[in-house]
Order: C-alpha cells, then sequence, then structure tokens
C-alpha cells in the first residue's frame, strides 16, 4: 500500500513537472516564434514607439465633435465639418474603431493597409456626387427664369458690363478680337460678347432674348447700328430671337429718329430703349434714361478705393484737363480761374483741339489730376453730361457740375423740371451745381476752410453713392428686362 501511495505521488510530481516544463516553454519559446508577425517581443523598441507616433498623427487628423467625445485606448474628440457631413460620418466610424484598438493591433492593422469601411466609401462618394447634381440642378432650376446675351458694339457697353455689371471678361486683354463673359443678376443669367470679330451672320445666337448695344452719335455710326437693326430684325422673324432691348448712345442733341423705325411702339421689335442723354422720348415705360457712363474707349478702368485715397490731403483744391472751344463756357471757366490766380493752386491742362484717343501718360496724367484734387470742373460741352463726372467719381472728386441746358432738342423743362442730368438728379447725385462759372471762386473760398476730415467724410459719401448708383441701376435693369420679356412669354 505504501508502495502504491508513493508511486502515485511520484507519477503527480513528474506530471507536474511535465506541465511546468510544458507552461515555460510556451512563455519563453513560443513567443519568439511569433515575433516576426508583430508580436510585442518584435515591436519592443525599434517599433513600439513609430507605431504610437503614427497611430497619435492618425488620430490628430480625425473630425472633432463639438459636442461629443470618443474614448478608446487615447481619448480624442471628433470635430464635424459641416459641408460634408456624409463624409465625416464615415471618419468618425473609422476613427471609433481605431481607438478602440491597442498600440499593437494598430500598427498590424497599419502595416496590411486594412480600411474595415471600404464598401462603404464607395457608396457614400456614388450618394453625394448624385445629391450635389440635384442640389445644383434643383438651385439653377429655382434661380433663373430668363437668359439674356448682350451684343456690345459700343465703348458704353463696357462700361454697362465692367462698372455696373461688375463682370469679368476673357480674355483680359482690351485688344483682343472677341471677349465674352457670364454674370447672374435677379432671376436673369447674362452672357456677354463684344469685341470686332463679333460681326452679323457670322455668330451663333444661343439664346431668345437680346440686349443690343449701339452707338448713334453720327452718321457713320448709325448705318453701322442700323445694319445690327436689321440683323435683329431677320432673327426676329425668322423666330431665332423672341425679345430685343437696345441700349443707345444717342446723339448728344437728341436727334435719334433714325431709330424710331424700330421700336415697337412705332411698329417695330424693338421692346425697350434704354437711351444715353436727356431724350424728351423717356417715359420709364419703354423707354429709359442710361447714364453716359466713364471713357472706356480711352480705358478708362475699373478704380477700386483705397486707404490713401480716403485719407490723403490732396495737394489741389481743382483740376481741369480738357479741350477750350471758343466762345464757350469752358473758355470764360479758364478766365475767371486766371482772374483770382485759382489757376495756381489748380491741376489744369487746357488744348485747343480735342483728341479722341489717350496716351498711356495723358491717361496717368488724367487719373493722377482725379486722384490729387478734391474737387473736379465739370463745364458743359456739346452736351451737359460728360465723361468727366463719372470719372471725378470713381476717385472721390466732387464733380463741380455746369447746371445749363445745352442747344437741341435734349430735355423737356414742361415735363420734367430737373432737366438737364435727370438721372443723376433723381438718384440723389451729391455733385456741386452751378449756373455760372461765376459762382466758382465762392465756390473755392470755401473750398480752402474745410478741414481734412470733413473732406475725408465728403469722399465716403461720394464713393458711397457711386456704387450705390452703379448696384441699383444694375437691379433696376434687370427687373425692367424680367417684367418686360418674362411677361410678353406669359401672355
Amino acid at each position: 500500500m505504501r508502495l502504491t501511495r508513493k508511486r502515485l505521488c511520484s507519477f503527480l510530481i513528474a506530471l507536474y513537472c511535465l506541465f511546468s516544463l510544458y507552461a515555460a516553454y510556451h512563455v519563453f519559446f513560443g513567443r519568439r516564434r511569433q515575433a516576426p508577425a508583430g508580436s510585442p517581443r518584435g515591436l519592443r523598441k525599434g517599433a513600439v514607439a513609430p507605431a504610437l507616433e503614427r497611430r497619435g498623427r492618425d488620430l490628430t487628423r480625425c473630425p472633432r465633435s463639438p459636442s461629443q467625445g470618443v474614448t478608446g485606448a487615447n481619448a480624442f474628440q471628433i470635430r464635424v465639418k459641416m459641408q460634408d457631413v456624409v463624409s465625416n460620418a464615415r471618419d468618425l466610424r473609422e476613427c471609433s474603431w481605431k481607438a478602440s484598438k491597442s498600440p499593437q493591433e494598430q500598427f498590424t492593422l497599419e502595416s496590411e493597409e486594412w480600411n474595415p469601411w471600404e464598401g462603404d466609401e464607395k457608396n457614400e462618394q456614388q450618394y453625394r456626387f448624385k445629391t450635389s447634381l440635384q442640389v445644383l440642378n434643383k438651385s439653377t432650376k429655382g434661380k433663373i427664369d430668363l437668359s439674356v446675351q448682350i451684343w456690345g458694339k459700343a465703348a458704353i457697353g463696357l462700361y454697362l458690363w465692367e462698372h455696373i455689371f461688375e463682370g469679368l471678361l476673357d480674355p483680359s486683354d482690351v485688344t483682343a478680337q472677341w471677349r465674352e463673359g457670364k454674370s447672374i443678376v435677379g432671376r436673369t443669367q447674362y452672357s456677354f460678347i463684344t469685341g470686332p470679330a463679333v460681326i452679323p451672320g457670322y455668330f451663333s445666337v444661343d439664346v431668345n432674348n437680346v440686349v443690343l448695344i449701339l452707338n448713334g452719335r453720327e452718321k457713320a455710326k448709325i448705318f453701322y447700328a442700323t445694319q445690327w437693326l436689321l440683323y435683329a430684325q431677320n432673327l426676329v422673324q425668322i423666330q431665332k430671337l423672341q425679345h430685343l432691348a437696345v441700349v443707345l448712345l444717342g446723339n448728344e442733341h437728341c436727334n435719334n429718329e433714325w431709330i424710331n423705325p424700330f421700336l415697337k411702339r412705332n411698329g417695330g421689335f424693338v421692346e425697350l430703349l434704354f437711351i444715353i442723354y436727356d431724350s424728351p422720348w423717356i417715359n420709364d415705360v419703354d423707354v429709359f434714361q442710361w447714364p453716359l457712363g466713364v471713357a472706356t474707349y480711352r480705358n478708362f478702368p475699373v478704380v477700386e478705393a483705397s486707404w490713401s485715397m480716403l485719407h490723403d490731403e490732396r495737394p489741389y483744391l481743382c483740376n481741369f484737363l480738357g479741350t477750350i472751344y471758343e466762345n464757350s463756357s469752358r473758355q470764360a471757366l479758364m478766365n475767371i480761374l486766371k482772374k483770382d490766380g485759382n489757376d495756381k493752386l489748380c491741376w489744369v491742362s487746357a488744348r485747343e483741339h480735342w483728341q479722341p484717343q489717350e496716351t498711356n501718360e495723358s491717361l496717368k496724367n488724367y487719373q493722377d489730376a482725379l486722384l490729387q484734387s478734391d474737387l473736379t470742373l465739370c463745364p458743359v460741352g456739346v452736351n451737359t453730361e460728360c465723361y468727366r463726372i463719372y470719372e471725378a467719381c470713381s476717385y472721390g472728386s466732387i464733380p463741380v457740375v455746369e447746371d445749363v441746358m445745352t442747344a437741341g432738342s435734349c430735355g423737356n423743362t414742361s415735363v420734367h423740371h430737373s432737366a438737364p442730368l435727370q438721372l443723376l438728379k433723381s438718384m440723389g447725385a451729391p455733385f456741386i451745381f452751378i449756373k455760372n462759372w461765376k459762382e466758382l471762386p465762392a465756390v473755392l473760398e470755401k473750398e480752402k476752410t474745410i478741414i481734412l476730415q470733413e473732406k475725408i467724410e465728403r469722399r465716403k459719401m461720394l464713393l458711397q453713392w457711386y456704387q450705390h448708383f452703379k448696384a441699383e441701376l444694375k437691379m433696376k435693369f434687370s427687373n425692367i428686362l424680367e417684367s418686360s420679356f418674362l411677361m410678353k412669354n406669359k401672355s
């Protein structure tokens, strides 16, 4: 019996020793064989730190939520980018899943480049693509009720497009044969084309509604403008065009009878006419006044207001650079300036003959004069309205306007008591209006007493008014087209 017990104890001891040896073998030798597969032993020193560092960088790239925290091996927060919620939902899931893994598991998964959300990614990309198209189509469909093409066949078209519509042209080179641009105003999408290559019959008419910008100042221009109107008339007759409006640089004496037969009220096809100068035809029903604007044909630029334009002391009281016509009020203006010695305080440069084109030097001198003068003197020419008025506004120099009617058929004082410059006055232009240049010395004497801060406030008011003036014209122009063209489409 004792021998049997002794053998049993020896057997249990031997079994215990064998189990201990087996356990020790797995502890000390079994893990060593697994090290190449990414065991802690294999990661020690050389691999664990980079893995943790990489994991830390990955987690910092995860979006953070302003209201939610996610805990794991390392706590981190998730910020949701509102502009891509669907994409970040995937990122949040992936970051949460990564955070729950140990550094060793993180390293192994990264080394295998396995993405557990690959299927979701593809589905969500397709979903985002379809959704973005639907949103784009819906927004465009909801906003655009009218498409209008503008044919800019007079320099005043650049004032409309670049200064009033604040549109861009491609290419930007002013000498290019073909230039075009696009803009949306209200419910209307506009396309603008201009340049010498825009010739009747040599370009595609992509829309049913057109605004034609023409020059009708003199006989040669009228002949060219008539050819464009006859081309547009043919398009209307073959139903390529439904609606046509015209922006016209009228004659300075307001003798524009040549366009009368083309107006719809006279049996023609021109539904709306926007005309420059104080034409007696203006009724705000189908004929509207349009501003002359700046001399774009002389490359006068779109001017951006600057700090120095507003705040710098200007060295000159006033400026006048222009042509002096014999026996004109301009000649009287020069005599008054010289008589009181104010010509020494103003930037004055007179010439005897009109020059149709500017040189780079003359344009720079003119712009410098506007920028460095508190006042810009605006005597009448053939017409009261002149480019100088709008160019002075561009530089914050107060226009001093000779407020008298010129010879010709412009204005209708029995109806419009504010003639001339009805459009500018109706929109509250903050100018200095004088009836005779004999009033100028008193204006200049008062100017000498105004402190810089008052001048700064006055410049701000002028620049803000001019910006508002252009914005109002843009909306008015577009609203008139929409009201006329869309209403006639419905009827």
